[in-house]
């Protein structure tokens, strides 16, 4: 690590994972490398080795970022209401995570290859917000569904978070997978994010 500031190394790293969300608008996980990423930032390509080590760390920083900002969105749900009916609550948590667009498209890589390739403590950093993430939803469900068990708490997590994983593809579809749908005839409704992860809540909380 470099010597400077706590507030220069933080901005150096911010501005890191911006150019990797920046590219990331545009560009495949696999087309971005470090030189690209290098490209868009202020300072030198060899300065980012400073910071990370690996594309896959700075894609796991830009990962544990829109984990953490999910969480601040759950903990206003949780602050911000006293009462909650079943469909109100399904429909702030959906509202809450099809926002997070970024998230849903990362969810949806490999994450196997993400993890393998990062050094250990940033990767516990990062189970730390996916980590909070479990723990609010279950505070979530725990104040406005005071009926449901802790083991209908947990069953609901195993459920829904693997299922945050395959929200992105069934969402987001390109003219060429549409039209190789077509072609496959396959007759299939296309939802939004919301749509489905409202459908998927409200079957498991059954509002």
């Amino acid at each position: 690590m470099p010597k400077g500031s706590p507030e220069l190394t933080a901005a150096r790293k911010e501005e890191i994972i911006n150019a990797c969300e920046q590219l990331y608008q545009t560009m495949s996980f696999k087309e971005i490398t470090l030189k690209e990423i290098g490209n868009v930032t202020s300072f030198t390509r060899t300065s980012i080795y400073n910071y990370f080590q690996t594309k896959e760390e700075i894609f796991l920083a830009l990962f544990q970022r829109e984990y953490d900002r999910w969480n601040e969105d759950l903990t206003n749900i949780l602050n911000e209401n006293e009462h909650l009916t079943k469909k109100e609550l399904a429909e702030l948590i959906s509202h809450s995570l099809a926002g997070r667009q970024q998230l849903l498209k990362l969810l949806s890589m490999n994450n196997f290859d993400m993890e393998a390739n990062s050094r250990q403590e940033l990767l516990t950093a990062f189970k730390h917000s996916y980590g909070r993430s479990m723990q609010l939803i279950s505070m979530v469900l725990q104040k406005f569904c005071p009926e449901m068990t802790v083991s209908d708490i947990q069953n609901f997590i195993y459920i829904f978070f693997p299922f945050m994983f395959g929200i992105y593809p069934y969402t987001e579809v390109t003219e060429k997978q549409r039209a190789a749908m077509k072609e496959a005839g396959i007759s299939y409704v296309y939802q939004s994010a919301y749509e489905l992860i409202y459908s998927c809540l409200t079957r498991l909380l059954g509002a």
